[in-house]
């Protein structure tokens, strides 16, 4: 069977795409930056993400794509990136270190030389910067006076471009929840009384990479009292009898990350623990119905929030309860009860349904969708059968 990836030819259609925004925005060059934490809009033009290092795209718009890259990770972009023309740049060395590390081996360029070689090709009087918010403002200055042009940022380029998700997108969003899906089952049927927070994440985790995960991005983690720090890790605590466990497992497969999160408890829950399960799922069910193409986001986020009001729970709901996903665990859309923008065939996008505070614990609901002309589609089975058990009993 082959491999599920994005294909060198999409990488091809996703450049073409870039240089048509660039042309629109005036500008003659593009740098797209990337490192360890904020990899996707360097992973989603290059296929390259950076360990320890950090990483970019740059092209001029018409010219080939250059990778650029740190000496220790040069062996890593030549058996990521999909482009060939991997350059090494001092600049992207090792983020965490302060002393100048001698690397004897390496062959460098810097960030002049580059800008010369463009211009070679035509003059460079406006670079886009994708990326600008998530690089060190030295980095910054240095491409700004080797360039010495108009720098803009062109974030608004990687995030349109992302919104909507071609066929081999979903493919891999798809895999990576299944992988998700079927660890977190694996954790929540174990016997967790008795043992830590780390010790549970561990089942989770460990299936993952078993199942063929690139990486676990995160494992939020909190049981009993510790469920209400909404995005905590997993810790030494000991797993009670009747805890409420919270619980997000979040998936890499070729660059796409999905997260499946469900409520439960382990042993005997009380009656306020159960509240808590029953009207998340209810929450859900709520909203639903207006995942579907054509359909205003603002409708699902008022449905889940009206249900919330409804209960008289809205004090304990923090913050938005849909997000996408893709190249990033949380990306656009991001919408709020006032967006008007309509949900579109072939977004993918993930709930994130959540109550924090209550007397009998605090969880969410994150479940992966790809929209369609009729509804939405699940990435997640176990989460929706789990859900659809509930609601049924």
């Amino acid at each position: 069977m082959d491999k599920i990836k994005i294909s060198k030819e999409e990488f091809e259609q996703r450049i073409q795409k870039i240089r048509e925004h660039m042309g629109k925005m005036g500008l003659d060059a593009i740098f797209v930056y990337g490192d360890e934490y904020r990899k996707e809009s360097l992973r989603y033009v290059s296929n390259f993400w950076p360990i320890f290092e950090r990483g970019a795209m740059l092209m001029g718009i018409d010219t080939e794509p250059i990778v650029l890259c740190a000496p220790e990770g040069q062996k890593l972009a030549e058996e990521m990136s999909v482009w060939p023309d991997i350059r090494l740049v001092p600049d992207f060395l090792c983020v965490t270190v302060a002393d100048e590390i001698d690397y004897p081996l390496a062959n460098y360029t810097n960030f002049k030389a580059l800008s010369k070689e463009l211009n070679g090709s035509s003059k460079i009087s406006k670079l886009g910067i994708v990326g600008m918010d998530a690089m060190p403002a030295a980095l910054l200055n240095t491409i700004g006076e080797a360039f010495a042009c108009d720098i803009v940022d062109a974030n608004s380029i990687l995030y349109e471009l992302r919104k909507v998700k071609s066929p081999n997108e979903i493919a891999c969003l798809r895999e990576a929840a299944r992988i998700a899906d079927l660890a977190f089952k694996k954790m929540m049927e174990s016997d967790l009384i008795g043992k830590t927070e780390r010790y549970a994440a561990g089942i989770a985790e460990g299936e993952a990479r078993k199942l063929g995960a690139e990486a676990v991005i995160f494992t939020v983690f909190g049981s009993g009292k510790r469920s209400d720090t909404i995005v905590g890790r997993p810790t030494d605590k000991i797993i009670n009898d009747g805890d409420m466990i919270m619980c997000a497992l979040a998936i890499q497969y070729e660059g796409y990350v999905a997260t499946c999160e469900v409520p439960f408890a382990v042993g005997n829950m009380s009656d306020e623990t159960r509240r808590v399960i029953d009207v998340l799922i209810r929450a859900s069910d709520a909203g639903l119905p207006y995942l579907k193409a054509g359909v205003p986001m603002k409708k699902f986020v008022s449905a889940v929030r009206d249900f919330f009001r409804k209960e008289g729970l809205a004090e304990y709901d923090v913050y938005p309860p849909l997000h996408g996903i893709g190249c990033a665990e949380a990306e656009s859309p991001y919408p709020d009860e006032n967006t008007e923008d309509v949900f579109t065939v072939g977004m993918t996008v993930n709930t994130d349904i959540s109550l924090f505070g209550l007397p009998g614990g605090s969880n969410r609901i994150e479940e992966g969708f790809v929209i369609t002309e009729d509804g939405a589609e699940t990435l997640a089975p176990f989460v929706r059968k789990y859900c659809e058990e509930w609601l049924s009993k």
